[in-house]
């Protein structure tokens, strides 16, 4: 198997190039067999240790990094905030260096803080997988969503891809954007006033536009991606109310039919069923939500392999 991806760790979309990406989607293709064989399970990582230090609450990820890393034979370790040490007050770096200690070949980190998987890189000897940090990046589920639109669509190039919702405190938003952008997509992004920066369409140099309504970004979209509202990242009052909101912005049919007729809906999830999204358009034909948690483990296969057993250790450039 190629090593299209040379780095020792992933931290955000940023940095990667094109040709990366698409190595990293063409290593996944490559595991989507075993996901779909009778017994999920091959000897590719055996030996390997792979650590989930989660500080924040996940499903999806937390859940799929580890039927990842079992599905390729590595020894998974599941660490959460309530049962760590810095709920004693250990600090970041004593937890990483202590961890480091044991060995493990990879950390994959989820943190509210923006930042943190790239510390710990520069003190862990494992490799380092970004599960999230804070409002920057998720590479992983950019990387997913990738796979699903490719699957679907069976390209990205030249696809109109609309990103709707709480845009400012979205992760998700910002490795979409550096990625389809990256791969030739272009994107519009809307929502509400307080909840697009106005200096968001400076993220990237070409491909992204901010649309000032709704409608105006789902027009003529292939792609739809709706994203969840973060409130527990909401400091103060972005909008008047839940429902307001869903009158404005949430995806409803009406909606969903300004698109082109074989447009496709993602989401990342959890979804907040009747505000961000109907519940038709939600359980749909069109939504392929339940396809971006299958791809997840399969992309983070393909991750875990590369950051540990397939691809040549280089940390010269992994910080975005």
């Amino acid at each position: 198997m190629e090593k299209p991806f040379r780095r020792r760790d992933l931290l955000g979309i940023r940095s990667l190039s094109a040709a990366e990406i698409n190595g990293i989607l063409d290593t996944a293709e490559s595991f989507s067999e075993i996901n779909a064989r009778e017994i999920k399970k091959v000897p590719t990582l055996r030996g390997k240790t792979v650590i989930n230090l989660f500080f924040e609450n996940s499903t999806r990820t937390r859940t799929s990094f580890e039927l990842a890393a079992k599905r390729l034979s590595a020894d998974a370790v599941n660490i959460s905030i309530s049962s760590s040490s810095v709920s004693k007050g250990e600090t970041l770096l004593d937890t990483a260096l202590n961890l480091d200690a044991m060995q493990p070949d990879c950390i994959v980190v989820r943190h509210s803080s923006a930042g943190v998987p790239h510390q710990l890189a520069k003190v862990s000897k494992a490799a380092v997988v970004n599960a999230g940090d804070g409002a920057n990046e998720h590479p992983t589920q950019a990387l997913l969503d990738a796979m699903t639109i490719r699957e679907h669509k069976k390209k990205i190039k030249g696809l109109n891809v609309a990103i709707v919702g709480d845009i400012i405190h979205s992760r998700v938003a910002r490795s979409n954007i550096h990625l389809l952008t990256k791969l030739g997509a272009k994107v519009k992004v809307a929502g509400p006033g307080t909840l697009v920066p106005s200096d968001f369409q400076h993220l990237v140099e070409k491909d992204l536009e901010v649309c000032n309504h709704v409608e105006d970004a789902i027009r003529g979209a292939d792609v739809v991606m709706i994203l969840r509202i973060q409130r527990e990242r909401q400091d103060s009052a972005y909008f008047p109310t839940l429902r307001e909101y869903s009158i404005h912005y949430g995806l409803t049919n009406d909606r969903l039919n300004l698109a082109k007729k074989d447009a496709i809906v993602l989401h990342p999830g959890p979804m907040n069923r009747g505000i961000e999204i109907a519940s038709d358009v939600a359980d749909s034909s069109r939504s392929l939500i339940l396809d971006q948690v299958k791809y997840g483990v399969t992309v983070r296969m393909a991750v875990l392999y590369l950051a540990t057993g397939g691809a040549t250790a280089d940390r010269s450039d992994t910080n975005n």
